[in-house]
């Protein structure tokens, strides 16, 4: 017997679920709320749901968790094999490779039944393990827990680290005496970077605006004082604050960036109490970045470079550029993502044709020479190399079907080898499957790569259930990783594709460029025209097409079910941004000023339009849409969660199918990534897939 109950609170219609077979969705209250937009007037039946401290806000969200658990009820046994395939895949009881640092070998491990990993220490490899941090102590009757930065100082005695347990995305900060397991009154809140100063007793740390959570404010702290005194704070609201410390030990740079300008201050780390210097000041769409190695600071910057190149200057050339030498040229198509310094060489990361190249420069030899990579498709990124003396360089390389894998790149002989692949339990064998690049043409004639992975067998006659992912904002490109979770759907005669599209920077900075602001709708074609030439070249049908993305890619979601609702059979949409414009009218929310470089200022008229004609939220129509599970978390500090819930709320009154819609809205502490625990997040990704595939025509 199937049984439900929704309070009745006047905020939606009662339903006796007794003996029904089918639970009817509740119903959010209607609140007309109106707003003067540019001499227009325009209503919000469903603003009401951003007032989170309302009751009715609350049994509205649980109505919406208990409807969705009562229709997919029936999917909890593939929702449990789900998991125990995943779980079964996984080595619970893991260690990550050591890094040095100092005369320290560091790790991370993980222990079976334990949700988060443990950073620990040795003195040498046959030293004594130190328990440096355990998140599973610390969270022990927690919901969640998250660690933010993490900084040792100098002499390895001390360790600076950030907590958040609620998912906010609002640490505090934490010091550790690392001798004697203590742990200092010393604390602040709010904190994004932490780092030490040569002194080791000197902080500097970076905070964020209480209500905009803007990183706005820096601040230096002697430990075992109470004085906390601001150094900077960054009044311009389109900027936010970011501070790190030179491999060399030598400088703190404090990076000052919007989304197409940026500045940088540096301190020599043994000059605690002078101020920090201006290296250039900020000039309008010049964005720079600072680092430092043996008398030399390297430039890397986009001024007269589009996709960036890098120069080097001593201190006392830096007011003259002309001076400045060229290390690494520009050139076009060929984005410079990185530049990684150390005494006897400098590794620069490369973005290339939807690839990354890791191109590495001898300092002895003079020379460049090419980490090479064997697959057609893969994801690689810098390890773990703090070592400034270092004459090796570690680097992480993954592919759809490589499981993630940790290579030390020798200097001296300029040879790769293999310390670690994570080990997939279950016999999983990476020949029984294939990846590919392939490229979808846009409707303006514009390739758009393709990343393809599909089990061996699979016919391409379009009767292949297909799984299309994307994201396409900000200038971040999706890596093309492994995952053993997703083996279960492979297995299951499902392709996995990744949209590279534009908004990313997978072909340069003008793929960025191309997909923001006022050509923001290349990015939804994109998708459309990649997901149609995917039916089109039989790898699919548009009766077995399912596609995902979240935040920004939920926003993505949206907008190509209002374009095209016939060509997608289910949608997952993950704390998608669908509410774009009441978000982006209001400057107390953190996805507000600082995104009108990527989005526009709608607060001018020609922007306003432009955005309105494509929000998911203001563009819902009478009409059929395909199924649709929206998630989200109820204090994601990214994406609140009325956005996804007033969308639901409108969807529900002008849908004219009968398709799914559902609402998962995690009440407990999460963040904008869901589940912090390792375990929670395989419940939740079988839970989505499982949903995903009774959606498939059977």
């Amino acid at each position: 017997m199937l049984s439900m109950r929704f309070l009745s609170t006047g905020l939606f219609l009662v339903s006796s679920l007794l003996l029904v077979a089918q639970p009817t969705p509740p119903v959010a209250k209607r609140v007309p709320h109106e707003e003067v937009r540019h001499g227009a007037t325009l209503t919000d039946n469903y603003f009401w749901l951003r007032e989170k401290t309302n009751p009715d806000v609350v049994n509205y969200l649980e109505a919406e968790n208990a409807y969705t658990e009562a229709m997919t009820r029936d999917l909890k046994p593939l929702q449990d094999t789900l998991y125990k395939e995943m779980l079964g895949r996984v080595k619970q009881t893991d260690m990550a490779v050591p890094a040095h640092r100092g005369d320290f070998l560091y790790y991370t491990r993980t222990e079976e039944g334990k949700q988060y990993p443990i950073y620990c220490r040795k003195h040498g490899p046959d030293g004594h393990e130190e328990v440096l941090l355990d998140p599973n102590e610390l969270g022990e009757g927690k919901k969640f827990v998250s660690i933010g930065a993490i900084a040792y100082s100098d002499d390895q005695n001390l360790m600076a680290y950030t907590t958040d347990f609620v998912g906010f995305r609002q640490y505090q900060l934490n010091v550790k005496d690392l001798r004697s397991g203590k742990t200092f009154a010393d604390t602040y809140e709010r904190v994004d970077s932490v780092e030490w100063a040569a002194d080791n007793k000197t902080l500097f740390l970076v905070t964020e605006d209480a209500t905009t959570k803007r990183s706005d404010t820096l601040w230096r702290h002697a430990l075992g004082t109470e004085k906390f005194d601001k150094v900077y704070e960054e009044k311009d609201a389109l900027y936010s604050i970011h501070l790190e410390k030179t491999r060399d030990l030598k400088y703190l740079m404090l990076n000052i960036g919007s989304t197409d300008t940026s500045e940088v201050r540096y301190l020599a780390t043994d000059k605690t109490d002078e101020e920090f210097k201006v290296f250039q000041v900020r000039e309008k769409k010049v964005r720079y970045y600072l680092d430092h190695r043996e008398a030399l600071f390297y430039i890397r910057t986009n001024d007269n470079a589009k996709d960036f190149k890098v120069l080097t200057s001593t201190e006392a050339t830096l007011a003259t550029p002309k001076k400045w030498k060229v290390f690494l040229a520009h050139k076009e198509g060929d984005l410079i993502q990185g530049l990684d310094l150390f005494h006897n060489f400098a590794v620069a990361v490369v973005k290339s044709e939807a690839l990354t190249e890791l191109r590495l420069f001898d300092f002895t030899k003079h020379g460049w020479f090419n980490i090479t990579f064997p697959e057609p498709v893969y994801a690689v990124s810098p390890g773990d190399t703090p070592d400034y003396e270092s004459t090796t360089y570690r680097f992480n390389y993954q592919s759809l079907v490589t499981p993630p894998s940790v290579y030390e790149y020798n200097t001296g002989v300029h040879m790769s080898l293999l310390l670690k692949r994570q080990e997939v339990l279950g016999g999983y064998d990476p020949a029984q499957y294939v990846s590919e690049r392939q490229w979808a043409v846009a409707r303006d004639g514009v390739k758009v790569p393709l990343s393809i992975v599909y089990k061996k067998g699979v016919q391409r006659d379009g009767k292949a259930p297909l799984f299309l992912y994307a994201y396409g904002s900000y200038g971040y490109g999706t890596a093309a990783t492994f995952s053993s979770s997703r083996l279960s759907l492979l297995d299951r005669g499902m392709i996995y594709v990744i949209a590279h599209i534009r908004g990313g920077n997978e072909l340069g900075e003008k793929w960025h460029d191309d997909g923001m602001l006022m050509k923001k709708k290349n990015t939804f074609f994109d998708f459309v025209d990649s997901a149609e030439w995917l039916v089109k070249e039989k790898w699919t049908s548009s009766d077995r097409l399912v596609i995902e993305g979240g935040s920004a890619g939920g926003l993505l979601m949206g907008a190509v079910v209002n374009l095209r609702p016939d060509l997608f059979r289910a949608v997952h949409a993950a704390v998608p941004f669908v509410d774009v414009m009441n978000t982006m009218m209001d400057a107390s929310l953190p996805l507000t000023v600082g995104e009108y470089l990527e989005w526009g200022n709608p607060n001018e008229k020609e922007a306003y339009d432009y955005m309105k004609s494509y929000s998911p939220y203001d563009n819902l129509e009478k009409r059929a849409y395909p199924a649709m599970l929206v998630t989200t978390s109820f204090h994601d500090s990214q994406v609140m969660y009325w956005e996804p819930a007033k969308y639901v709320a409108r969807l529900r009154t002008l849908k004219t199918d009968s398709n799914a819609l559902l609402l998962k809205c995690k009440m407990d502490p999460a963040g904008h990534g869901g589940a912090s625990g390792r375990y929670d997040r395989v419940k939740d990704q079988a839970f989505e897939y499982a949903w995903l595939l009774s959606q498939l025509p059977h």
